[in-house]
């Protein structure tokens, strides 16, 4: 029998990042579990979150676009069918305690659904095990609905497209056709590749269905990572930078940058494409534009509704 009187909960999760630039230490110390963090990067950290105003936009970016989807999900004759709840992995309101507050509330039922569409073992399912953890540490049970991935989502690969051509839009007219796009994904460790991990395919599919959406021929794009961690082993690559001045060298000189895996404005974005990848393209005589970030998009925050009313029916938890 589905339960009408307790609402579904909707557990959005995002990584999290620092308020302010003295937390950067203690952010640093979560996502590095126990690593040891280098006074160099901590300062190097420091200093990029500084140039891009001092703190993480991406907590309130997050609760506007939970908030709009929660809006959709939840309207004025039906406001207790969902009740939004907001976790992020390295930083406050952390995952676990969110769990916490959610069996304190007496939710039974919940999807979860973390704003990075495409899966990987070393990504949403860390996500997905933030959330076990919670449930045991507060010895409660909740029914958790995972969204794993959408990394396929119409209404997905719409906003990307339609980004793409808010980017070719920037450069004249005479030269538009001349434009490349660049479709780049948070890099990984390469040993994801020996276990089988969808990620890297996942990412590719994206960026073609983008691309095709686009209108773009097979020859106006192509596809790189960015963003590899600070550990000694190989990540996923080309990186972005490195890639630039490989465009540079083929004489490529007007390139759009649309970054598929990420849906909010974060470091990876503000900093690592619109100040790193920026310079080294004025270096190479490049012009490089990035239009904006899904964040709270209209066409994406209803796609997400989409996806978790879905989930919710698969899950039997909604009447028709």
């Amino acid at each position: 029998m589905v339960d009408t009187d307790t609402p579904i909960g909707v557990l959005f999760m995002a990584y999290g990042g620092p308020d302010s630039l003295e937390d950067i230490p203690g952010y640093l110390a979560d996502i590095r579990a126990g690593r040891t963090t280098s006074r160099a990067l901590i300062e190097e950290i420091t200093r990029n979150y500084r140039l891009i105003g001092g703190s993480s936009p991406l907590l309130g970016l997050t609760v506007e676009t939970a908030n709009a989807v929660m809006e959709l999900l939840s309207p004025p004759d039906d406001p207790h069918r969902f009740k939004l709840y907001l976790g992020m992995r390295h930083w406050a309101p952390w995952i676990e305690e969110t769990v916490g507050q959610m069996i304190e509330d007496g939710i039974t039922r919940s999807v979860s659904l973390v704003l990075a569409p495409q899966y990987s073992g070393m990504s949403i399912a860390k996500y997905q095990k933030k959330i076990d953890a919670g449930l045991k540490f507060y010895r409660g049970h909740i029914d958790f609905s995972h969204i794993d991935s959408y990394h396929d989502a119409p209404g997905l690969i719409e906003a990307f497209a339609k980004r793409v051509h808010i980017g070719i839009a920037q450069f004249p007219e005479e030269e538009q056709s001349s434009v490349h796009v660049i479709f780049s994904a948070h890099s990984l460790p390469t040993r994801i590749l020996k276990q089988n991990d969808p990620y890297p395919i996942q990412c590719r599919e994206t960026a073609q269905l983008v691309a095709e959406a686009a209108g773009l021929s097979p020859t106006q794009y192509s596809g790189c990572f960015q963003s590899e961690g600070r550990s000694p082993e190989p990540w996923l690559g080309p990186q972005l930078e490195d890639y630039l001045v490989d465009l540079a060298k083929q004489g490529i000189r007007n390139v759009v940058s649309i970054p598929v895996g990420f849906v909010s404005d974060h470091v990876e974005v503000l900093y690592d494409i619109d100040i790193e990848a920026q310079a080294v393209a004025d270096e190479h005589n490049v012009r490089l534009e990035r239009p904006p970030s899904l964040n709270s998009d209209p066409l994406f925050v209803q796609t997400l509704a989409d996806l978790v009313r879905t989930q919710a029916s698969r899950a039997g938890w909604l009447t028709a």
